[in-house]
Formats: structure tokens, sequence, C-alpha cells
């Protein structure tokens, strides 16, 4: 014999419940088809109740709406032959219902006895119409109420099921009837004085799994609209897979904590008898599913799923008064229990100065109300203190049998979510080992659950969340770049990457699947107003595991943003030099945040665009080795420029040419003022462990006075030609030298100057062609002949090329 419960969504409507029938249509064995309630049927009659016992009389919109929806289901499931007979049982059966609902209408209020009662009409009559369309496709049908079997007494208010007489009962009927499937409603029994009563929300599972255990059934199957349990929430986690096979205490505690695909209590049933389960799918019958046994744990395999229960406050009761005090913890619980509050989660310090219990949201007025109350006397007399709440909290949960037998897991666990700013209240560890539970913000329930399951599940792929502002020159090449290596970094480098928002000056556009670079334009056109506050915002609110904020302005207004990011512990990387060249307090800021909040800020294009400058420099550093001197060449936009400018052109036109092919920043008088070397040489002798301040720095202009008071671009070129006759003998004094323009930045002994001058023949700069940059790094290891970096220092490609290379440097952290 097999036992298969079907939930609401399962016979949520006609063509769902076609559905089950062709799936039961291939059993050969005998069945018991336990039926839920239609899908939403049982909120509507506790609806309904609620209304008429607050003499509301909109509870008859709320019955037509129900008589309505079974009389539609009947009739397009039954042939028209014995549509009025079984449509006639409907229409009483509302009659009855009616009238209950009535009776709660006059006296104005709903006993639990009256509301056990108007709730089992859902499962009555969706069992009843699912047995007579069954019959009427031919199968050996037969409808059984399960209030006729099951029985149940009052345990501490609660109902609690009578097993000798239920078992009794099972057992005399199956064994006197031949129907090959027998439907049966789930939920509903009836109480030894004859009345009926409830097992709950999720009793159906229940009434299966009694069944079953009375029967000695071969296996229960619960079908469901899920393919099985899930190492994760499927509709928080997109990467949750079905867990195959899985142990009874595994499945009872992912259940407890808040696995909706199964009622905690089924198991107790079943376990004794040591009869499996199998979880199914209505909707996709070939799926495997998870097969539930007795302890069976695959070979290596510590964390078997993660789950979470919400809507989670927690009550801490603290003071000196309890330490040493017998009796503390029995009266708190003691009271919570005689006010039927279920504690979900304990944890008390070794030092007995506090206890800190777990309870559903629902229930923390009441619960503080009562606590206080009883420990009124200890309160005054400040020994204990009164119990303030902490609300919108949740659990979340590691679930495993082997993990007791593995270190580490806790660590891995909490080193997790510290990394994505999750922030842990309480930690719980069951003395099995068999889980481990803390307490968190609800709003980073979402975040928390994919960061476990990416660090437990994912085969070490790794998903970076970024959002972007600035997609002008470097920034849309940098998505190009992303797009066309995405599918290589994700086989190769276990990098799953995903841009997550997108800004320009104008307008942004989020997309919390992730946005489809082959039309971003499209889509940054149609998107809301930019708002770099709004920006920030939303980036809080999606509140996404491994976000990075990547910054490909130039604006200062946008620098002033990356404190907010970083102390949320979203990474930045940045192309923008101005918060690395301003004040050393606020550098060392920045760099202070990135380290509490281990959110890493990354700057490598500030110098070099995608040259390997800054990494390096950290490195030496890092391996004890200390800078003696530092020269470079750090603007590919000056170096291309006196490359390219001689006596046959026009310093006018080689600039031009340089702001044209993008060499240059929007404002060429930022680079041919110095200004951005100054920015550059600042940020290496910092990253060196000097603490410079821009106005330290000596700047030795070669433009005229007129081209540097300029203050918009056409003044500035128009000064140029005005003044071309100074650059053309800058020109002639290199040349009559045998040597080249370059502009030089410098650090040594503590200070640092930028300027042009002219480099003679063998020197390391001489040969430095196009855009290239190139630095000398003369260090107690490489006192004499330096350590070189050398190539291409500006343009879009390679300075996004450089802010990808820091993306990835953060996918590997």
């Amino acid at each position: 014999m097999k036992v298969l419960k079907f939930g609401g969504s399962s016979v949520a409507n006609p063509e769902n419940i076609i559905k089950i029938k062709n799936i039961i249509s291939n059993y050969k064995d005998q069945i018991i088809l336990v039926v839920s309630a239609f899908g939403g049927v049982t909120d509507l009659l506790l609806e309904a109740g609620t209304l008429a016992s607050s003499q509301d009389q909109s509870y008859k919109k709320v019955l037509s709406s129900l008589e309505e929806r079974h009389l539609t289901t009947t009739k397009e499931l039954l042939p028209v032959t014995i549509q009025s007979r079984v449509l006639s049982k409907v229409k009483s059966e509302f009659n009855v219902l009616e009238t209950l609902l009535e009776g709660a209408y006059f006296i104005g209020e709903i006993t639990p006895r009256l509301s056990d009662k108007i709730v089992s009409y859902g499962e009555l009559l969706s069992s009843y119409i699912i047995s007579e369309y069954l019959i009427s496709e031919h199968l050996d049908a037969e409808f059984k109420n399960s209030r006729d079997v099951i029985i149940t007494n009052k345990m501490n208010g609660k109902n609690m099921v009578n097993f000798t007489r239920t078992n009794a009962n099972c057992v005399a009927y199956f064994k006197a009837s031949n129907k090959k499937i027998t439907v049966c409603p789930g939920f509903i029994a009836t109480s030894e004085e004859g009345n009926s009563t409830t097992l709950g929300r999720g009793g159906s599972d229940y009434t299966a799994a009694i069944y079953a255990a009375a029967l000695d059934a071969d296996i229960l199957e619960i079908w469901t609209d899920v393919s099985g349990m899930f190492t994760a929430n499927p509709k928080m986690v997109k990467q949750a897979k079905a867990i195959p096979h899985i142990s009874y205490e595994e499945a009872m505690e992912l259940s407890h904590f808040g696995a909706k695909v199964l009622y905690p209590p089924t198991i107790q049933p079943v376990l004794s008898k040591g009869i499996s389960i199998v979880i199914k799918n209505t909707f996709s019958p070939d799926a495997d599913g998870t097969l539930i046994t007795k302890s069976k744990n695959e070979k290596g395999k510590t964390v078997r799923g993660i789950s979470h229960i919400g809507n989670i406050a927690l009550l801490s009761l603290e003071g000196s008064g309890m330490v040493g005090i017998p009796g503390i913890s029995k009266r708190f619980f003691e009271v919570l229990s005689q006010a039927d509050i279920s504690v979900v989660l304990i944890t008390q310090a070794s030092s007995e100065h506090s206890i800190c219990v777990g309870i559903s949201a629902d229930d923390v007025e009441k619960a503080v109300n009562i606590v206080n109350e009883a420990f009124e006397y200890e309160i005054e007399r400040g020994r204990i203190k009164k119990v303030i709440p902490e609300k919108d909290l949740a659990i979340v949960a590691l679930v495993g049998d082997n993990m007791k037998s593995h270190q580490g897991l806790s660590g891995k666990m909490f080193s997790t979510l510290g990394k994505n700013n999750v922030n842990i209240r309480v930690i719980a560890q069951g003395a099995s080992e068999r889980n481990i539970s803390c307490v968190i913000d609800e709003k980073d329930v979402k975040k928390a659950l994919n960061a476990l399951h990416e660090e437990f599940f994912e085969e070490n792929i790794k998903q970076l969340n970024l959002f972007v502002m600035g997609v002008g020159n470097v920034g849309a090449k940098f998505l190009e770049q992303i797009r066309s290596q995405r599918k290589f970094l994700k086989e190769n480098l276990k990098l799953n990457i995903r841009v997550i928002g997108i800004s320009n000056s104008r307008t942004m556009h989020f997309d919390e699947k992730g946005i489809n670079l082959n039309d971003w334009q499209e889509k940054l056109t149609q998107g809301q107003k930019a708002d770099k506050a709004k920006f920030l915002e939303l980036v809080n609110t999606i509140n996404f595991r491994n976000s990075i904020f990547v910054d490909n302005t130039a604006s200062e207004d946008v620098s002033t943003s990356y404190s907010e990011y970083l102390s949320n512990s979203i990474s930045v990387v940045t192309c923008n030099k101005i918060a690395c060249s301003s004040a050393f307090e606020n550098y060392s800021h920045l760099k202070s945040l990135a380290r509490t909040y281990n959110a890493p800020f990354l700057f490598e294009t500030n110098v070099g665009a995608g040259l390997p400058i800054i990494d390096t420099l950290k490195h030496l550093i890092a391996s004890g080795d200390k800078i003696l001197k530092i020269q470079a060449v750090l603007s590919g936009s000056l170096n291309f420029v006196f490359n390219n400018f001689n006596e046959n052109t026009t310093f006018h036109d080689v600039v031009k040419q340089a702001q044209e092919e993008g060499y240059t920043e929007p404002d060429p008088k930022i680079d041919l003022s110095g200004v951005d070397v100054m920015r550059k040489i600042l940020i290496l002798a910092r990253e060196s462990g000097n603490k410079l301040e821009i106005t330290d720095i000596e700047n030795n202009p070669f433009l005229p006075e007129e081209s540097l008071n300029t203050t918009n671009n056409e003044d500035f070129f128009a000064s140029l030609i005005k003044h071309e006759p100074h650059f053309q003998s800058l020109f002639s004094s290199a040349k009559n030298a045998d040597s080249k323009l370059k502009y030089v930045a410098q650090f040594d002994d503590g200070k640092a100057s930028v300027g042009l001058q002219e480099i003679p023949k063998g020197h390391d700069f001489y040969n430095l062609e196009g855009s290239d940059n190139i630095v000398l790094f003369y260090t107690e290891r490489y006192p004499n002949q330096p350590l070189i970096i050398k190539g291409a220092g500006a343009g879009a490609d390679v300075t996004a090329s450089g802010i990808f290379a820091d993306i990835i440097r953060i996918g590997n952290f």
C-alpha cells in the first residue's frame, strides 16, 4: 500500500486535479489519496469566520465566492449525467456552513470548536468532489471521511491524536475495503466526544503520515508544487537545487526552520516505523524529488540545506539578580508556556546573567507584558531589567547530519555573513550539532541565504554584483569587456559577474536579475532620472551579496560617496583619482573603512591605467621591502603629446588629437597643468607609506600663465595657438641637446615633484613611445637597478581592463 498526499496548490483548479488523476492512474498498488482543501480555501474560511464573529456581513460575499468556486469545479470535472447529484450534495454542505457562520454572526464570537467545524469544510468538499471525479473516470475509487477514522483528545489545550483508537480504526476499515483508491480529506479529525477537530495548519501532511504508519505503508508520497526539498528556498535563491536523498532528522530540521514543503510533525508517525517519504512535484511528476529515509548522507556531504524562519522577535531577560538564583529559567519558560507562546530558539550566557529566546513576532506584545508582570518584583528592585523586544528579525540555519564531525563550519558560516555586512544578533547550536542557527535582520535574509548557498553549494562559483556609475568612454568599454568575458570567467575562474545597476549623468537603470549587456544603452535611455543619493539607496535596498560599486567618472561629487558604500560592506573600484588624492585624512579614512568592513577599495587605474603599478607596489611593501625613490612618466596623454609634437606640427593640433582619441581628461588642462600627474605621484607616495598632501608636491608648469588661467576649453585651446612660439622653443631646446621632452614625476627622500624634463639618450625614459607609461621603483632590494613597469598608460580600453582586473581581484579574495 502507498499513501499519497496532494496539497492545496495541487488541487487548486480542475486542470490540476486532472493531473492528479493522470499520476495515480499509473499506480498498481492500493492507494490512500489524502487531499487538502482547494488552494486558498482554508484562509478564506478562516476569514469568513472572523468577519462573521465581528458581525460584518461581508462574510456572505466570501461564502458566496467559495460556493461558486466549488460548484464551477464540479461542473468542469464531472459529466452531466452525475452532476446534479454531486452539485446537490455540495450545495447542501454549503447550507450547513452558512448556518454555522450565521451562528457566529448572531452571537458575535467564534469558539475554537466552531472554528474547527467551519474550516473542516475545505477538505471535506475537495475530497468528496475529487472522489466523484475519479469514479466518473472509471477508476476503482471511493470516499472515506477521515473524521470516522482519526480520533483526537485534548492535551494542554491542543488536539492530540489518540493513536491507539486511530490505528485500530485504520486497520479495521482498510482490512475490509477492497477499493484500489480511497480518497480521504486531510487536516480533519473527530474528538473523543464526537466533535469536529483539526490537526493544525499543514495537517494534511500529518493525516497522510498517520494513515501510512497505522497501515505499515510501503511509502508516503507528499505531492506539492516543487520537486523536493531544496538546498535553500528556490524563491529566494535561484541556484538552489533539489536534495536527492536526506535523513529523517535532516528533513525535520529543515522543515522546522521554514522548509514549507513538509509540515514538521509529519515525520513523527512514520519515523519509528522506518517508512520512507518522498517529496514529488505534481507539475513535474517525472522529476526525482527528495527521498527521506533513516540516516543516509552522501559521503563527504556536511551541510545539506540552508533554511530560515522569518517574522521573529527576541526577548532578553537579563540582570545581575539572575546569577546563581535557581528557578529563573523555569519561571521564564513557564510564563511563556502558559500563554501558549512557542519558543523557537534559546541561548543563555554562561555567566547566567541573561537568557535570550526567539519567538514569533505575532506574540511579542503579549510575551513582553506577561514576562514583565511575572518578574515585576525583581524589576522594581533593579535585579532584572525590564524586557524590551527586538523586532524585524529572522533565523537562518545550516542543517546536516555530518556537521558534528566537521571542523570550521561555524567559522565559515559567520565569516561569509560578516563579509556581506550581515549583522549576527544571536547564535545557537544544538547539542546534536545537526544545525547551526543565528538571528539576523529580516531585511538581510535574502542576501544571507544567497551568500551561504554560494559558499556551501555552488562549487566555488562566486557571484559578483556590480553597480556601475559612469558609462561613457571608459564605462562603455568596461561593460563590453564584461559581456565578452562572462562565459570565460564563469568556466575558468568560477566568477559569475552581473551588472545590476548603471548610471550616467542623466539617467540610471536597475535590474535585480542582471542587466542584459547586449542592449544596456537602450535600457539606460528609458531609465529613471539619475540621482547619486537615490543610486546609493537602491544599492542598499537591493542588498545583494558581493556588491561592488564601480566609479568610472572623474566627478568629485561621486567620490565623496565612497565612505557610504564601504561602511555598508560594498566594495569600491574606481579609476577616479580624486578620492585617493584628496586630504590625507579622507584617504586614510577610506582605507580604514575598507579594512573595518572587509570591503576592498581598489584603484589600480588611478596610476598607469591598466598597468599593475599599485598592485606591484603593495606586494613590495607587504613583503618587507622599502621604497627609496620613485621616478616615473605617469601621463599617457602628455607622453602622447610630446612624442607627436615637433617643428612640423603645432602644439594645439597635437593636444586636440590627444583629446579626440581619448587620451586626456575631458578638460585637457587637467593633464597639461600637471594636476593629474601630481595626483598620481601623491597616490604612489601614500601607498608607499608616506603622509603627503597635494600641496606638498612641487609643480613646475610648462604652460604659459595665460593658458593656466583659462576657465573653459575654448579659451584654453585659443591660448595654445597664441603661445605656439613658446612650445616650439621648448622642443628646439630639447632637440639641440639631443634629448626628448618627457613630463616626469619624482618622489625622493620624502619630497615629490612634477615637471617637464629634457631626457638624454640612454635614459630609461628616452625611448618611451606613444602614450606609454613607465615607473622606476628604487628600493632596498632594487637600489641600483630599479624595478621597471612599462606599458600603455592611457586610453579607454586599457583603463577599462584595469578596472576589470580589480573586479577579478575582489572575486578572488
